[in-house]
């Protein structure tokens, strides 16, 4: 295996990934951004050992990880794989994947493959408003869980490279179908900043935001934040547009329960809002408290990936078996 790791986008993700593999000695990182600026800062901070051009970066790696807003996928994709050696292992990180394994399949030559990640990072850093480069951490996937989404015949040993990948940041990871991760990250990920543009689009410019704008605080910026912080307009519209149908679900099942609420509030239905209400904060403080226990990494001793792998990789991905991550055994599909 090629000892080289490219990384490509030095902002939160990638810089974290570089950190947490400092001092490993099985790989050698190497480092692009866009932005020269931040390529000198990462190389300055150690994120990685050595800053390339684009071209330079990605020829000699074993393994090219893409840490960039899916509005620029696939342009950098259009431009890497070209470049990609034999046998290397290319993966990303965008949150939305429909649509982007397409655009991998229009270059990946044969003898190269593909794998998308989807990372749930440390429980510490969920609340950060930290972005890009000043966010990373060298622990930032510890306690974290990534999905693979592996394509239809990518070889055993390509998926072995990419649970030991997951390892090395202190991870673990699970196998993943596209769409259903594609439905998890629509209504955790994309619903929030369709919410954020939502609620802008309602207050600015309306009717008596003159005078509101002087008093909005922590509720409004934290609630809007999703359009500021994480990924650029671009982004949000290609992940939304990606897969329509699942965000117009999302979409309905939102404005479905802001009905619910108005209706309870037009009727004047005190208990009724409130048990909304109550049960709204109740439901977060429990998602807080299962995402900072993470009971289902199964802690303790030798980390184990959720679900267990290697001599069972060939029937996960090839065979007639499936992981169930509710029951977290495997059953036979029918």
């Amino acid at each position: 295996m090629n000892s080289q790791i490219t990384i490509i986008g030095l902002g939160q993700i990638g810089a974290s990934i570089g950190m947490a593999l400092k001092g490993n000695k099985n790989f050698k990182r190497v480092g692009y951004d866009k932005d020269a600026a931040v390529s000198k800062a990462a190389q300055s901070l150690e994120v990685v050992d050595e800053v390339k051009s684009l071209s330079g970066a990605v020829r000699e790696a074993g393994i090219v990880v893409l840490c960039l807003p899916l509005s620029e996928m696939r342009e950098t994709l259009r431009l890497v794989g070209p470049w990609l050696a034999d046998n290397a292992l290319l993966m990303d990180t965008a949150p939305i994947k429909s649509g982007l394994f397409q655009w991998v399949r229009e270059v990946l030559r044969p003898g190269r493959f593909h794998i998308g990640l989807v990372p749930g990072i440390n429980p510490n850093y969920v609340a950060s408003l930290e972005y890009g480069l000043n966010a990373a951490q060298p622990d930032l996937f510890r306690k974290g869980i990534f999905a693979l989404d592996v394509p239809q015949g990518t070889p055993e040993g390509v998926v072995n490279q990419a649970f030991d990948f997951c390892r090395s940041l202190g991870a673990k990871a699970m196998l993943a179908d596209m769409p259903e991760s594609d439905g998890w990250m629509t209504s955790v990920h994309v619903l929030p900043q369709l919410t954020a543009a939502a609620l802008l689009n309602a207050t600015i410019g309306q009717d008596g935001w003159q005078e509101a704008r002087k008093f909005a605080g922590r509720p409004f910026a934290t609630v809007t934040g999703g359009m500021a912080v994480h990924d650029d307009p671009d982004s949000v519209l290609e992940a939304a547009l990606a897969n329509r149908s699942t965000t117009v679900h999302a979409l309905d099942t939102l404005m479905a329960a802001l009905k619910g609420l108005r209706d309870d509030i037009e009727q004047g239905d005190e208990k009724g809002v409130a048990e909304r209400l109550k049960d709204s904060v109740k439901d977060r403080e429990a998602w807080l408290e299962e995402r900072e226990e993470a009971g289902w990494l199964r802690e303790g001793g030798d980390q184990e990936d959720v679900p267990g792998f290697g001599q069972h990789v060939g029937q996960t991905l090839f065979g007639n078996t499936v992981f169930d991550r509710h029951a977290g055994m495997r059953k036979k599909k029918k």
